[in-house]
């Protein structure tokens, strides 16, 4: 398998067809490598247009999601971003490589190793993986420039916006299956949100969202 070839179609033929033109984003999907975060017996899917078990009932979001929310985001230099779902740290080695900080929670300890693991191994040294329940986000740290949900909600807790700041912007996918919409939340003031739709997918819930979903007090 020729990795650099199939990195090059992954980005030509998946994720440029998806409107994710940004060059800066492009740039960072040839630097971060996608085959070091996935497990040793699905390197050679890495660059395939699905998502790959990572263990724990856990997945890798398909390549052009993640792309195309990391582009939504518009992560600056200064920015302090909170990921909730850590998964394999692929996601956070690209927040880091934009952000001044990345803080990502995992719920899982033995996921939050594997993505330590994964960031020590690339040299990303500006990301915090904390273990811990990050569905209503993790507010010790906060206030957020931005927020990336890597796992889907059926609704979007107010206390996950109450985390970011004026001018800070949320990626969540949103709702239940079938039916799901990526959406880039923007705090425009202090309690005012703006939400764009934009595109309808299907990804898995995010860690604890299925149980909680059953009950309202």
């Amino acid at each position: 398998m020729n990795i650099e070839q199939a990195r090059f179609n992954m980005i030509e033929q998946q994720i440029r067809p998806w409107e994710v033109l940004d060059p800066q984003v492009l740039d960072l999907l040839f630097v971060v490598k996608r085959e070091d975060f996935a497990p040793a017996a699905y390197r050679n899917l890495a660059f395939a247009d699905m998502e790959i078990p990572i263990g724990s009932g856990q997945v890798m979001l398909a390549p052009r999601i993640e792309a195309r929310l990391l582009q939504e985001l518009g992560i600056q230099n200064t920015d302090k971003v909170l990921e909730i779902g850590a998964g394999s740290g692929y996601m956070a080695a690209l927040l880091a490589a934009r952000a001044e900080y990345v803080i990502s929670i995992e719920s899982r300890p033995e996921l939050a190793d594997f993505a330590r693991q994964n960031l020590a191994r690339a040299d990303v040294a500006n990301v915090t993986v904390e273990v811990g329940n990050g569905i209503n986000g993790w507010a010790q740290r906060g206030p957020y420039d931005a927020i990336v949900v890597s796992g889907s909600l059926p609704e979007l807790p107010d206390a996950l916006l109450k985390q970011l700041r004026v001018g800070g912007r949320l990626v969540a996918v949103v709702g239940k299956a079938p039916v799901m919409e990526a959406q880039l939340i923007t705090c425009s003031s202090e309690g005012i949100y703006n939400t764009i739709n934009l595109f309808e997918t299907a990804v898995p819930a995010l860690d604890g969202a299925e149980a909680r979903q059953g009950f309202s007090f």
